[in-house]
């Protein structure tokens, strides 16, 4: 009664609304359009997890395996870690040499373009010059031009300076990260408060020096999400080693791999499809481990500018 009565009682001039604490219940529309956009996200996962699941269970089957049972369901032999080993000594273990060779076109590539687009990113957000919007229209052209565009003129311009057939070939174009460059841009106009680097040059410190004890802790988010996605370009990349490179001593994982799946198609050619999906397994896990370990970075660097305040 007394909650009754309360409930009741008149809301006298100038007291605060009260909230309600229990919320209005949904509409049937508002419970459909959740139903839907459920079963479309499930829909998308399964469509992300399949193949993986695929890699996964097909990493287990021996070569003879792969062809008498089923795609999503192991065989009665799991030779999983015999494939592994298989893989890296199965001709004189190439494949260690294309996973050193990746390693190395990532290292100085991905983390070259990732150091170029923090230092180009931090300059075009904080310092004001003649040209920086004609720079911002070059940046936006650049990240609409897709590479195979890109390609031909590229291997043209290295052919005529003799660094075709060189690891040079495909770790310099891999420097160049427009949209890394963007990124960072966006990132560093939110992330660093403009009084923050000037309280800094009031108290003396040079430009420098507020560049990498001011300014470059608070880009930590934003360097990490660029150099996820400019590791996982120089990773994956296909089409630039492969007008680059004709020597298989230099070629990264994708390239070796791609010459393994070949031989079948050879005369005389040994299939070893087995070893394909097992090199593309080991080749995967380096990436889902990178993206899980630093998730919580590369989140909050794509978040950065999303809230207006």
């Amino acid at each position: 009664m007394t909650s009754t009565l309360t409930s009741a009682r008149p809301r006298t001039r100038g007291s605060a609304p009260q909230l309600r604490t229990a919320g209005r219940p949904r509409s049937p529309r508002a419970r459909r359009r959740s139903v839907l956009l459920t079963l479309l996200t499930g829909l998308v996962l399964l469509y992300s997890l399949i193949p993986l699941v695929w890699l996964l269970i097909s990493a287990t089957k021996t070569q003879e395996g792969l062809s008498r049972s089923f795609g999503l369901w192991f065989d009665g032999d799991f030779a999983l870690w015999d494939n592994i080993r298989q893989t890296f000594t199965y001709d004189d273990g190439v494949f260690t040499r294309w996973l050193l060779n990746t390693l190395l076109y990532v290292g100085l590539g991905a983390g070259g373009a990732t150091l170029l687009a923090v230092l180009g990113g931090y300059a075009l957000a904080k310092f004001d010059f003649p040209g920086r919007r004609a720079v911002f229209a070059v940046v936006i052209g650049a990240v609409a031009v897709p590479g195979t565009a890109l390609a031909v003129p590229t291997f043209l311009m290295f052919s005529n300076m003799g660094l075709t057939n060189t690891p040079w070939a495909v770790i310099i174009p891999s420097l160049i990260s427009p949209f890394g460059l963007y990124l960072m841009w966006v990132f560093a106009g939110e992330a660093i408060p403009t009084e923050l680097l000037e309280a800094a040059r009031i108290d003396g410190a040079g430009e420098l020096r507020t560049f990498f004890q001011v300014a470059l802790p608070l880009l930590a988010p934003g360097i990490v999400t660029v150099s996820l996605f400019t590791m996982v370009a120089t990773w994956n990349n296909y089409f630039l080693p492969l007008i680059m490179i004709k020597d298989p001593d230099w070629y990264p994982l994708t390239l070796g791999l791609n010459s393994w799946n070949a031989q079948a198609a050879t005369a005389g050619g040994q299939p070893v499809f087995h070893l394909v999906i097992t090199g593309s397994l080991v080749t995967v896990v380096p990436l889902i481990a990178a993206f899980l370990l630093l998730q919580r970075y590369w989140q909050s660097g794509l978040a950065a500018g999303s809230v207006k305040e």
